[in-house]
């Protein structure tokens, strides 16, 4: 069976949908991307992804195409459709149509797409074992913190990653990890959990936010600071986060091993309170 794509207003069969060439998101990049999970058949971490959403379009001057009310509708709706239990909805939207020029036009209307993907996001057989990871310069441009379309420099790092054997890669900037191509980086150091600050440096991952509450809540130590590659390397524990795999043990960096090389007990602590408390928000929709 297709998966259904909605397109400006429209669920499709996914080999129906079709978007314009003079699409500024084709064109340009000029656009922003969300991946919001499902669980239990229910959005997790909505108002989270909204809000960063919200954040990603005025930054960059573009309109809702709807009103967010009736954009968490078309999610749930997609969600029906194609019967997903387990997975995530990935949204586009993009500045729309206009004729090939690098200034904003004035009258475009934006374009919205959306689908979904089953995926095993409470059970991967990863965290059980733990992922590899490598250093990669990072080569992005500098406002990161905009959830935007304009990914050339996380695929070169991915497929470094790829090429490596790796599951990830770590960017690395001024001789500090920034973030992962797809995720945020964490290290454990002395029973205290860090990650780097916020700023343009780095996406405001929701996942990073969720983590950085249940680890307050259930009393562990965290700062907020840059953390080098040696350092990592050195690390007690070491994980990254992302909205398909919430959070995931980092057992190697560039070929040395994380301790003793098993997820660490901090990291799968972490991972259990966060899975309990996906399951109980989707127990309460």
């Amino acid at each position: 069976m297709s998966r259904t794509v909605f397109l400006n207003g429209d669920y499709l069969p996914a080999e129906k949908a079709a978007i314009s060439v003079f699409d500024r998101g084709f064109l340009f990049g000029d656009g922003v991307y969300e991946v919001i999970p499902v669980v239990m058949g229910k959005l997790v971490d909505e108002d989270y992804s909204v809000e960063r959403l919200r954040r990603s379009l005025s930054a960059l001057e573009i309109a809702w195409p709807f009103s967010e009310a009736d954009y968490l509708v078309m999610l749930r709706e997609l969600i029906r459709r194609d019967d997903i239990a387990e997975g995530s909805v990935y949204v586009q939207i993009t500045r729309g149509i206009a004729e090939r020029d690098f200034a904003y036009p004035p009258h475009a209307k934006s374009t919205i797409m959306a689908y979904t993907s089953t995926r095993n996001l409470l059970n991967n057989p990863a965290a059980e074992t733990g992922v590899k990871v490598v250093s990669v310069p990072d080569l992005r441009w500098q406002r990161r913190d905009i959830k935007s379309l304009n990914l050339l420099g996380q695929c070169m790092a991915k497929q470094q990653a790829a090429a490596q054997g790796a599951f990830e890669a770590w960017m690395v900037e001024d001789g500090a990890v920034t973030e992962g191509a797809s995720s945020s980086a964490f290290i454990i150091k002395d029973r205290t959990i860090v990650t780097r600050a916020l700023s343009n440096s780095i996406l405001p991952g929701i996942r990073r936010r969720v983590i950085l509450e249940l680890a307050e809540q259930s009393g562990m130590t965290l700062i907020e600071r840059s953390f080098t590659l040696a350092e990592a390397m050195t690390a007690e524990e070491a994980f990254l986060s992302s909205a398909t795999t919430l959070v995931m043990p980092v057992v190697s960096i560039d070929g040395t091993l994380i301790a003793d090389g098993r997820p660490g007990p901090l990291t799968q602590t972490l991972r259990n309170l966060y899975i309990e408390s996906l399951l109980a928000e989707a127990a309460g929709k």
